[in-house]
């Protein structure tokens, strides 16, 4: 078992430790990989670094700022500053940043979601100084140009057809809204057209200076790096961000925990082809003693689509259900997490011919069935289905230094694969049960409906699904 460390430079110094009953002598499989190591610079900026073989690394910043830190009159700004940090710095052109790529033969990118904003390369790892200053140089440089901003107005707005043009993107931002109404989490990552079109410079600026600090940001890199090189090259290029900023401009997101509402939304299009529906319940933050209990839940759950084929045989029970029964077309549970909360449902895809009422009915009814006789052997198949899904998701450098960032950012230091193999060990059939009963039981779901809804039943008939499974 490899512990998660903090080894560092002259500035902090403290050793993460594997928690107490990661020494037992109870044996379980864990995968031996390399420990990620965290230090921390004089402005607050973590460095964790995971190294490992080949020519290649991924290196990224990840902010503590995203689409749920604006407001009504900003929302859009945090993705509108995505597009621009690739448009021409003080010492780079747009030009000059992409040959310069180009010619490392290399990869550049950013995302931004509800809570971070992260920017990373994947690099050979001779070209790994060269990255870490380009970020830096976008980071910290960016003109925000006028002629560029209005450039990506366009491109932005073309972006948000694509997006209403995608079910299921259009499903879970309406999700968002019905479940966390009038918190941050209810807006969009994108913003609203009207914002797109009349965000200015000066939004862009203050954001940056609002946010972008260093005890809101992790350096990370995974792959052919050597952590003090690592930590050398963020001295170098982000010791002059500063430490905090003015927290009375801040717009902390999750200050105080975003009440979950429920309710039910539905939009009627006969044109479409198919129904597409989201059900959800509240679920819990990153760092929550059930957020694995959660995960376990999930897999047991499963998803399913009628391509896979599949009866009586599939480990799933709402699979079985679904595919003997010709329900629907697909589903798949999801387990969306945020500092403070989430959202626990499934997403389900039904024909339009098909009846309506009864695959979320099904749906919610397997909740109900699985906070009441979940059976030892479905848990622990998916404790272990889980625990395969951890590791592949960690193949590659990209992955591995995302996974280090999220983690670090959220939770100030990286799980290593044996803590969490043994959270996952430690999930029981009560913790399952229990879990599905405080969140399930009477809860106000939050329900979205999208397509030919006719005959799709009312939030009262659904609302009393959750009533009765306190039977």
């Amino acid at each position: 078992m490899v512990p998660s460390k903090v080894v560092s430079n002259k500035l902090h110094h403290r050793l993460y430790t594997s928690p107490s009953y990661l020494t037992s002598s109870k044996q379980f499989f864990a995968p031996k990989t390399p420990p990620t190591i965290v230090s921390t610079l004089k402005n607050n900026m973590k460095v964790a670094t995971e190294e490992g073989y080949g020519e290649t690394a991924t290196i990224g910043v990840f902010i503590d700022a995203g689409s749920a830190f604006e407001n009504e009159h900003t929302n859009g700004v945090a993705h509108f500053l995505e597009h621009m940090a690739f448009k021409g710095t003080k010492n780079r052109s747009r030009e000059d940043i992409e040959i310069e790529i180009e010619n490392m033969g290399g990869h550049l990118n950013a995302y931004t979601s509800r809570e971070q904003t992260v920017y990373y390369a994947q690099v050979f790892k001779k070209d790994l100084p060269r990255a870490a200053e380009i970020i830096s140089d976008i980071l910290q440089n960016s003109t925000f140009a006028q002629e560029n901003i209005e450039a990506e107005r366009s491109t932005i707005l073309r972006e948000m057809e694509e997006v209403n043009n995608d079910n299921s993107e259009v499903i879970f931002d309406h999700l968002h809204g019905i479940a966390f109404q009038g918190t941050p989490l209810a807006r969009t990552i994108l913003g609203p057209a009207e914002n797109v079109k009349s965000i200015k410079r000066e939004d862009l600026v203050n954001y940056v200076n609002t946010y972008y600090s260093g005890e809101r940001m992790v350096l990370a890199a995974a792959g052919a790096v050597k952590h003090e090189e690592l930590v050398a090259l963020g001295e170098k290029y982000f010791s002059s961000l500063p430490a905090t900023k003015d927290r009375d401009k801040l717009i902390i997101a999750t200050g105080s925990k975003p009440a979950f509402t429920g309710g039910f939304l539905e939009h009627r299009d006969d044109s479409m082809e198919q129904v597409h529906v989201a059900v959800a319940v509240e679920g819990v933050g990153w760092d929550h003693p059930d957020y694995y209990v959660f995960m376990v839940v999930q897999t047991i759950i499963g998803s399913w689509d009628k391509s896979i084929g599949g009866g009586k045989n599939l480990s799933s029970r709402l699979a079985e259900t679904f595919a003997t029964e010709n329900m629907a077309n697909s589903f798949n549970s999801f387990n969306t997490c945020y500092r403070d909360t989430g959202l626990f449902g499934t997403y389900i895809i039904i024909e339009k011919e098909n009846e309506k009422e009864d695959p979320i009915y099904e749906a919610m009814n397997e909740w109900n069935r699985i906070g009441k006789n979940v059976s030892d052997v479905e848990v622990e198949r998916a404790k272990s289905k889980l625990k395969g899904q951890v590791l592949m998701q960690l193949d590659g450098t990209t992955s591995i230094c995302e996974d280090i960032g999220r983690q670090v950012l959220t939770l100030g230091r990286r799980l290593p694969p044996a803590e969490v193999f043994e959270r996952i060990n430690r999930v029981t059939v009560d913790d399952v049960m229990r879990v599905m009963s405080e969140h399930c039981e009477d809860a106000d779901p939050a329900i979205v409906a999208i397509g030919p809804t006719d005959g799709f039943p009312d939030y009262t008939q659904m609302r009393r699904w959750t009533y009765w499974s306190k039977w």
